[in-house]
Order: C-alpha cells, then structure tokens, then sequence
C-alpha cells in the first residue's frame, strides 16, 4: 500500500508537470474537442441529471461541456470544497453563477453561487464526471490525492446509487497501468479530445 501511494505520488508530480507545458492554446484546443466528445457520450445524452466540476488552470476544460449539457436541458451540479475536503453541491446556472472561491493551502476555485444541496445531492446524479490525471485500460483513475472523490464515490456506493462515471482527460494520460488501493473504484468510460473508450 504504502509503495503504491510512492507510485502515485511520482505519477502524479510526472503528470502535473506535462500539463504545466501545455500552452494556453492548447488547452483551448483542447477544451473544445473534449466537449464535443463527451457530448456525445450515451451516459450524458440521456442523463437528467449530471454531477460535473469545472476545471482550473491546465486542467482538461470543461466550461463549454457545462454550457452544451446546460443548453440542452441537462440539470447540471457542481462541487463545493467543504474545510474537509468533502463536496458540497450546488446547480450551475450559467458562466455568471460562478465565483472564485479561495481555500486556505489549495488552488483558487470556481464554485457555483447559489444555494447549497447538500453533499448527498450527488447521489441523484445519472452521471459523474471525475477529474483525474489518468486513467489505465481498466478504468482505475489516478486522481490529485486529496480525497474529495474518494468521498463521493463512497457516498454513492453506500447509498446504492450507480452513476455513470466519467473522467475527462488529455489523450496522453491514459496510460498502461495506474498504481491502485484497496478504495479506488474504476470509471465506465473515459473522454479525451481525440475519442472515447469505455471499461
């Protein structure tokens, strides 16, 4: 256990740093592709209600992916960091409902404004979508460590929901293997700016 979070720890620093080169260009790219690959995506199209985050820095974009989902009647939930690193929910209404939100140690985020549901709120999602790292051709997702995700994954089993979970990635980031532990759970489907590939 301990050697897989070394494992990790080293994939992670590796990964961090190719999105670090990426120019803003790229990313843009990017961004615009990745929407139209999970748009779609079965799991999305036919979801109500669909958990999703919105990306920051070099992450791979997900701001157009709100709005096409958004347009096209899909209820749309984002995170809120909680001190516990737990999430809270609530709707997104637009690009004007979100605002910078500041956490002490962590990188600025972009949270909705309006009212709170409750971190159980994810349970009623039809689909999740997971940030992450990597992913390997089992599904296994490699994540940024702080555990927000392990949460709601575990709130989701114990409450016997069964979402579809998505991660969105760059197409260099699905990799051979990722180090697991005994907590991580595999994602249905991953999509990058160049297709989809399901577990």
């Amino acid at each position: 256990m301990v050697l897989n979070r070394s494992a990790k720890a080293d994939l992670r620093r590796e990964l961090l740093a190719a999105r670090r080169a990426l120019s803003p260009g790229a990313v843009a790219e990017a961004a615009g592709l990745l929407a139209r690959q999970a748009l779609d995506l079965p799991e999305l199209a036919g979801a109500r209600t669909v958990a999703a985050y919105v990306s920051v820095g070099t992450e791979p974009g997900t701001l157009a992916l709100l709005d096409l989902l958004r347009e096209r009647g899909t209820r749309v939930l984002l995170p809120v960091l909680l001190p516990d690193n737990d999430l809270d929910w609530a709707a997104y209404e637009g690009p004007q409902s979100l605002a910078e939100a500041a956490h002490p140690g962590k990188m600025r985020l972009l949270e909705p404004a309006g009212p709170r549901l409750g971190p159980g709120a994810v349970t009623e999602a039809d689909a999740v979508l997971l940030p992450g790292l990597a992913v390997d051709g089992r599904g296994m997702r490699l994540g940024r460590g702080g555990g927000s995700y392990d949460r709601v994954l575990a709130r989701l089993a114990a409450a016997g929901a069964d979402p579809a979970l998505v991660v969105l990635l760059y197409d260099a980031e699905v990799v051979d293997r990722v180090p697991e532990e005994p907590h991580d759970r595999p994602v249905r489907a991953v999509a990058t700016p160049s297709g989809v590939r399901r577990f």
